[in-house]
């Protein structure tokens, strides 16, 4: 089994990752994600969350499904479980309608972040076929497509220049530290900014969405990550996936 999970989405003709090998794919890479387990059973989730530590997230984990907490009704993504009893009955959940849809999933069991914290940004990476690897940065969470607040620039982008892009943002001053607020930790930020400039100018993907990263003045952490890779296909170049509409 390979460590690049862009390889191994290849070797099984995917064109999606799946959030783990997405967020494995920005670990790689340098940028921080809570810690995480995919699990096949409910034991095996069981006992991931109590090694990662109370309360955690439940999400449904298949190449199948991008848009999580939209899946089954609700059955995908199960916040704030702090139980045993609560990983089996949201794991069960979540394997009872991948059977009734006929799909193969797993379970992704992570740490549980205090999303009050800090600001949730969105930081995103894509092919243009016009001006090639772009990476963006703005506003993220339910927000993205509320305000429309983003920064483009044409990757690959030094950290000088991530910063100027979340400066020039109308959400710098929430960044900053509004109304007597902690000031974000922007350098953490901007690292992440460049860093996916870097990913999308390497690798063969279309498009890249990290999607919040929760922003507090202890640093930049990835709570979600979709990544699909380029491909000869209209419809992945096209939209078949709307990147900016990744759910938590």
């Amino acid at each position: 089994m390979t460590d690049d999970p862009i390889a191994a989405a290849r070797a099984d003709d995917r064109h999606t990752l799946t959030e783990a090998e997405g967020k494995r794919l920005l670990a790689g890479a340098g940028i921080e994600t809570p810690p995480f387990a995919v699990c096949e059973t409910a034991e095996e989730a069981v006992e991931a969350a109590e090694e990662i530590g109370y309360p955690v997230v439940l999400k449904v984990s298949s190449p199948s499904v991008t848009h999580k907490s939209e899946w089954g009704g609700g059955a995908g993504v199960t916040v704030g479980v702090t139980s045993a009893e609560g990983v089996r009955t949201a794991v069960e959940r979540i394997f009872e309608t991948a059977t009734e849809q006929d799909i193969d999933a797993d379970v992704l069991v992570e740490a549980a972040m205090d999303v009050d914290a800090g600001t949730e940004v969105i930081v995103g990476g894509l092919r243009d076929p016009s001006f090639g690897p772009v990476v963006l940065t703005g506003l993220g969470g339910v927000f993205t497509e509320v305000f429309e607040d983003t920064s483009h620039r044409i990757a690959p982008i030094d950290h000088a220049e991530a910063r100027a892009a979340i400066e020039e943002l109308q959400a710098a001053e929430l960044l900053a530290g509004y109304r007597g607020s902690e000031p974000a930790d922007i350098e953490a930020l901007a690292e992440v900014v460049a860093t996916v400039g870097d990913l999308v100018t390497d690798n063969p993907i279309a498009e890249l969405d990290v999607n919040p990263v929760l922003v507090s003045a202890d640093g930049a952490i990835a709570l979600d990550a979709l990544v699909v890779l380029d491909s000869d296909s209209a419809v992945d170049r096209e939209g078949g996936t709307a990147a900016a509409e990744v759910d938590r």
